[in-house]
């Protein structure tokens, strides 16, 4: 049986969240990310959806004998989705599965789903690691969220070390966090890479 392979573009590319063996940078056209809340799962996750005038970066690699099993449950909420060799624009070129959610099945993210500042860490982790900071500003700019994109302003546990080597200015979109005040209102704040 040949080993099958899949394409990472969000916290898979932070190789400290799993083991999949050959992992590479590679960059993909055709596909776009847009946060998306998942309506079975009630959170706010990295999705990709269609769009052939994108190219995302991201990580492919090796999943031994095709066992998608555990993958699968990571990506609970996602379907797989194959992507022909003629997808990739650099870096190895190998058929892989990519996983999106549908769109059917989830809007974009609100102040009732944030997004978790802790699973952005892990992304741009990823992506610094793999792409250094130019990579970073580049995912920054692509993920689409509907104009205005909630965040958590509390970081539960996260693997990643240390602060991130970004520049506020690097975000393109407009970040808007739940901050105490005396009537609990919403400021609007730059985002902090600090602990």
């Amino acid at each position: 049986m040949t080993d099958a392979f899949f394409f990472g573009y969000g916290s898979l590319v932070n190789r400290l969240t799993h083991d999949y063996p050959d992992a590479q940078p590679v960059t993909i056209r055709g596909w776009r990310r847009e946060w998306r809340m998942a309506h079975r799962l009630r959170r706010t996750f990295l999705s990709v959806v269609p769009d052939a005038s994108v190219q995302i970066d991201g990580l492919v690699a090796r999943v031994p004998g095709q066992d998608w099993a555990a993958l699968d449950v990571r990506e609970t909420g996602y379907a797989r989705h194959p992507l022909g060799a003629e997808a990739f624009a650099r870096g190895p070129a190998r058929p892989a599965q990519i996983y999106a959610i549908d769109p059917a099945q989830s809007e974009l993210p609100s102040h009732a789903a944030p997004i978790k500042l802790s699973y952005l860490d892990v992304v741009a982790e990823g992506f610094a690691q793999e792409f250094g900071q130019d990579g970073v500003a580049r995912f920054l700019r692509r993920p689409r969220a509907g104009g205005r994109c909630w965040m958590t302003a509390l970081r539960p546990f996260t693997r990643a070390r240390g602060p991130l080597p970004l520049p506020c200015a690097a975000w393109s979109m407009t970040i808007w966090m739940p901050w105490r005040c005396r009537n609990w209102r919403f400021r609007r704040r730059p985002l902090p890479f600090r602990r």
